[in-house]
């Protein structure tokens, strides 16, 4: 066989002249001027374009041996012999390239999405993946009589809609009960052992691959604008502001003067009555609500001083007072012993007790104390950067900027604040999202959100 010559990097090599002869040529400079007769319009032009912002993308973190990430593909089986029992940053869906998501609700070990629905596929526009114990994200059963308690994936729930035209208008998980909000009603799953799912109480009830999907009929003749869970109780605003609970009521959390547990929704007493309410929350039993003007509310549990000093408890709603000072408030988020207020400015305040945001010392806090805008990525480079949003766990908080950066805080379960490690955070830091955030969900520990490209 004929000798092949080879190229060398040894000048003793006979072939050395040849290779670098090749060499020179592969790596010439030379530049060939266009021709001046060449007709510009022949030379192909590319046009890559913008990324869409209507592609929607989600992206979870935190405990991931609950199901409740939904991100145990196929792909991920093959590659681990064992399901990762925690994520410590943010996995972007793959459910989310199949599906619109237009919605998200965190749940105590279970996450909810609505989407626009794929007519290939079905006509579902309810998924959820996560802990299924009590049945709170619908019957899901490999075969007969052996329901499935945990879902590793999402899963359509069947919510009995009246056509494929039903709109669903809003998602809202407690610790093992769901309310689906749609056009058509308000739907309910899941634990109704204190009345949560607004449906009378049955003594000794098995959840577990229960079937029912309860509609609530004894809701408020005018239509329901929002809803929203605590911890084991539900909460309904109608399209008039007024505010209407059930379920759990230790602590007066269902702000109805009493302390007992009532199955059938009733109107929150006391200074929210005759006000116009937006907004509604609630991580645990202590709930903050928002008028229209900007005006905050509380009612529940108060054993760190988030509603009143001289009392542990409202089942009565009251006007926070001491937060009128803070401006107009825009958002407000409660979680299991803290509670949080954004106003109009961007500002952001928080009291109560926990990991507050301020440093290591600073975990208590009887009154509103702000936490530094420069924290939140405002600065001489961003100087019109601002938090738009808030949410929080029961243990962790979560804030947005209007350039669709998160920032988080808190407690970290599980690595629920998505900062690459499982250590508590005292300050807000920045996630590494890799996306313009557009809503966040938070459960116990884990955190799930809604982005479009930047």
């Amino acid at each position: 066989m004929a000798n092949i010559p080879r190229f060398s990097l040894f000048r003793n090599d006979k072939h050395f002249k040849y290779s670098t002869d090749v060499l020179r040529k592969l790596l010439s400079t030379k530049k060939n001027d266009v021709s001046p007769k060449d007709d510009i319009s022949d030379v192909p032009v590319l046009n890559n374009g913008k990324p869409s912002k209507s592609g929607r993308r989600v992206y979870a973190w935190g405990v991931a041996e609950t199901g409740a990430l939904g991100i145990h593909t196929h792909r991920l089986k093959r590659e681990m012999k064992t399901l990762a029992q925690f994520y410590h940053h943010p996995k972007r869906l793959h459910f989310s390239h199949l599906y619109k998501v237009n919605d998200i609700a965190c749940g105590y070990g279970f996450t909810v999405y609505s989407v626009d629905p794929d007519l290939e596929k079905g006509q579902h526009k309810v998924f959820g993946s996560g802990l299924n114990t009590d049945s709170q994200i619908g019957y899901h059963a490999v075969r007969a009589g052996h329901p499935l308690a945990l879902l590793l994936n999402p899963a359509p729930i069947n919510i009995p809609l009246k056509s494929i035209k039903t709109r669903v208008k809003g998602l809202a998980a407690g610790r093992a009960h769901l309310l689906v909000h749609t056009d058509d009603g308000v739907f309910s799953l899941g634990n109704n052992a204190y009345g949560q799912c607004g449906r009378p109480i049955i003594e000794n009830e098995n959840y577990s691959g229960s079937r029912i999907v309860h509609k609530i009929v004894n809701l408020p003749a005018d239509e329901i604008r929002s809803v929203a869970c605590g911890q084991d109780h539900s909460m309904f605003i109608t399209e008039k502001g007024s505010v209407y609970a059930c379920g759990w009521n230790a602590d007066g959390q269902t702000g109805q003067n009493n302390y007992e547990s009532n199955w059938e929704p009733k109107l929150v007493t006391g200074d929210v009555v005759g006000e116009d309410i937006v907004k509604l929350s609630c991580a645990g039993d202590c709930v903050l609500a928002l008028n229209r003007k900007g005006e905050v509310f509380g009612w529940g549990n108060s054993e760190y001083g988030q509603l009143c000093k001289d009392s542990l408890q409202l089942a009565t709603s009251k006007h926070l007072l001491f937060t009128r000072d803070l401006g107009k408030i825009i958002d407000v988020a409660a979680g299991g012993s803290f509670c949080m207020a954004l106003n109009e400015h961007g500002q952001v305040f928080v009291w109560g007790f926990g990991i507050l945001g301020k440093g290591p010392k600073a975990q208590k806090s009887m009154t509103p104390t702000e936490i530094p805008p420069i924290l939140f990525g405002r600065n001489e480079f961003q100087p019109d950067s601002k938090v738009n949003q808030v949410a929080c766990g029961l243990h962790h908080f979560m804030a947005v900027t209007n350039k669709g950066d998160l920032y988080s805080w808190g407690h970290n379960r599980g690595g629920c604040l998505g900062l690459g490690h499982d250590k508590d955070q005292f300050f807000p830091m920045k996630v590494a999202v890799g996306a313009s955030v557009a809503k966040v969900s938070c459960g116990v520990d884990h955190t799930v959100v809604v982005c479009s490209s930047f």
